[in-house]
């Protein structure tokens, strides 16, 4: 009886382990994620910033003549 009882409480502890290995697993993957994104628009933004900077120049001399 007592041995049925380790087993279980085994058994629960393991799937606890699991579960919180498998969370950390997860946070890590959606924090990578989330990097990856800010990252992509970071680029991205400063690629726009640089193209409307490029075109301003361009923009304010054909008003001008």
């Amino acid at each position: 009886m007592h041995s049925d009882e380790a087993v279980r409480r085994a058994q629960a502890l393991f799937r606890k382990e699991q579960q919180a290995r498998e969370g950390q697993q997860a946070t890590a993957e959606y924090q990578a994620k989330l990097d990856a994104v800010r990252e992509k628009t970071a680029r991205l933004r400063a690629l726009r910033l640089a193209r409307d900077a490029a075109k301003r120049p361009a923009a304010s001399t054909k008003g001008a003549v």
